[in-house]
């Protein structure tokens, strides 16, 4: 098996406003229709719904690789991630490195890591 690509469907409460948190954040859309739109940063995408269903949301967990999480930490402090029902926590140290925690806007966990080089 070759594997070229590997990416993650993931649900909207309100697909324009999650649409909106990612542009903000950063993403840039490649093609969308009513129900789905590639969300694109660098040479990672994901797909993001007009679909929800809150078990799926509140247990969904995606990790995204940084190399400065400090960068990523001030970009979304200069969010107003509240109008997007977006929160983030405190960055953590654990022993592989920095973890940033980000929920967004259906409640989907990201796990921004920088890792130790």
């Amino acid at each position: 098996m070759q594997v070229t690509d590997l990416r993650v469907f993931i649900p909207s409460k309100d697909f324009a406003l999650s649409k909106a948190f990612y542009q903000q954040w950063g993403f840039e859309v490649g093609f969308e229709s009513d129900e789905l739109c590639e969300l694109i940063h660098s040479e990672c995408s994901f797909f993001l719904q007009n679909f929800y269903h809150a078990g799926l949301a509140e247990n969904l967990m995606m990790q995204l690789v940084v190399g400065d999480i400090e960068q990523v930490a001030n970009q979304l402090g200069s969010m107003d991630l509240a109008n997007f029902a977006a929160r983030t926590a405190s960055i953590t140290e654990l022993p592989h490195g920095k973890v940033l925690h980000l929920w967004g806007p259906a409640g989907e966990l990201w796990h921004i890591t920088e890792f130790h080089s």
